[in-house]
């Protein structure tokens, strides 16, 4: 399930998550945005809650987009322990999507099992 977070909950869903969370900004007007969610709700699955998956409008939430600074949309960045840990920028679609995931996803259990 893909929470959804914005300025007043993000230190606690996000900065204060005991699990890497990964952060989804997106706005409605964004084709690619809706387009990679579902690739985003598998993923979330095949992790088996390992990592906390959110979602953030940017255009609700100007403090954070702003914050991040944020170029483009769909952007995702991953925080473990208040940190930034990857972040994902100027996606081209789906399959991109899916083999940054899987990178990202061995490069994190491979940090944890060391």
């Amino acid at each position: 399930m893909v929470v959804t977070v914005n300025e007043n909950n993000f230190s606690q869903e996000v900065l204060n998550s005991p699990q890497p969370t990964l952060v989804h900004f997106w706005a409605p007007w964004c084709g690619l945005c809706h387009l990679i969610t579902p690739t985003l709700a598998t993923f979330q699955q095949q992790w088996n809650q390992k990592i906390k998956l959110v979602s953030i409008n940017a255009d609700e939430n100007f403090k954070l987009a702003n914050a991040y600074r944020l170029k483009s949309l769909p952007t995702l960045i991953l925080f473990h322990e208040g940190k930034i840990i990857s972040r994902l920028e100027e996606l081209k679609g789906r399959d991109e999507l899916h083999r940054t995931l899987e990178t990202l996803l061995q490069r994190h259990a491979l940090a944890n099992s060391a």
